[in-house]
């Protein structure tokens, strides 16, 4: 974890800021998706350099009670393998916990399982996914 990075839940981000840290690292980032996301998360955790420039984030969707979910978790692109992502999950995973829940499911693409597993503590647990638009 750099010490010139600063953490916070519940981070005011802009869409504009998300829209940037996406296209940081080469993804595919549209306009207004943070806007609409936003609403439906219990939390999310923000990084920032001194600059106040936004280099973290994930966020945590649930589902109400005992189980929330990260999502999107981003660094961006110039300040990766710092420990910025790690320290956003782990900080995800304390204020879901003093949320209340007892849960915390994530999925990921297979290059990303040693982040996960390793570095943040995850599990490998059974799953199931139908992705929709192909499915009948």
């Amino acid at each position: 974890m750099s010490a010139a990075i600063t953490y916070a839940w519940r981070d005011p981000i802009s869409d504009e800021e998300m829209v940037d840290l996406v296209r940081s690292h080469g993804g595919a980032a549209v306009a207004g998706w943070w806007s609409r996301v936003r609403a439906h998360s219990l939390g999310w955790v923000g990084a920032r350099d001194g600059n106040r420039l936004l280099v973290g984030f994930v966020n945590v969707a649930w589902d109400g009670g005992d189980h929330a979910f990260l999502l999107d978790t981003k660094t961006r692109g110039s300040h990766q393998r710092r420990g910025i992502a790690t320290e956003v999950v782990r900080l995800a995973a304390t204020h879901a916990r003093a949320a209340g829940c007892e849960w915390l499911h994530v999925d990921f693409e297979p290059h990303l399982r040693a982040f996960y597993l390793d570095a943040c503590g995850f599990r490998v647990t059974d799953a199931g996914l139908v992705h929709l638009p192909t499915s009948g």
